[in-house]
């Protein structure tokens, strides 16, 4: 993985309902534990207080030299100088975006399909997400799990990273990095944990066994 593309081994998408612990202290351990790359991604916020989240988070990534990238919201991630910015397919269109953060900046795409994988590429994603590879309870998903075979399928058609998501954890994410992930995104497996530091420690000890 090129350097403009560090940190997404590991990537903590936020949900800061998830937890009765605060949204910054489980992302400031969860750093400390080897998280390279936050994704804000807290839908029903308004425009203010998702900005003054942001900006606080912003903070906290840049001290720690880790990504940040803004689910949706553009404005926001201009307004912080977010890392990038991830979309969806309700989002506005990949090179609309593109015209308006640069080419120095990220652009993340949630896929669920090889035919939306390549869609994002040709249309000038820099990494897509591919879910739901297992069973999870943190997402309001309406398609069945795609399992890890569907990664290596969609390695072999494109050439972005492909960051996996959607029940990984310490104990699937080496099956998911030996059927060809470049990285893994996770929400409960760390958000939910009693020691987010811990968890994500045990996962990148697993990434680095594949790595080496």
């Amino acid at each position: 993985m090129s350097n403009s593309l560090r940190g997404l081994d590991l990537v903590l998408i936020t949900n800061r309902k998830a937890s009765g612990t605060k949204l910054t202290d489980i992302i400031e351990h969860a750093i400390e534990g080897g998280v390279g790359t936050v994704q804000l991604r807290e839908k029903d916020l308004g425009t203010y207080d998702l900005y003054c989240l942001a900006k606080e988070i912003r903070e906290i990534t840049e001290e720690k030299d880790v990504r940040l990238v803004i689910n949706d919201r553009v404005d926001i991630a201009i307004a912080v100088d977010a890392d990038g910015v991830h979309l969806g397919w309700q989002s506005l269109k990949i090179g609309m975006v593109r015209n308006m953060i640069g080419r120095d900046k990220l652009i993340g795409f949630s896929a669920h399909s090889l035919r939306e994988v390549e869609m994002a590429e040709n249309s000038g994603a820099d990494y897509v997400t591919i879910s739901p590879i297992f069973d999870t309870e943190n997402k309001d998903y309406f398609i069945k799990p795609l399992g890890v075979d569907e990664i290596r399928k969609i390695k072999e058609q494109i050439k972005i990273p492909v960051i996996a998501l959607g029940g990984v954890n310490e104990n699937n994410v080496r099956t998911v990095l030996e059927n060809g992930a470049d990285g893994v995104a996770v929400i409960s497996a760390i958000a939910l944990s009693a020691s987010p530091k811990q968890a994500a420690t045990e996962i990148c000890n697993e990434i680095k066994k594949i790595r080496v």
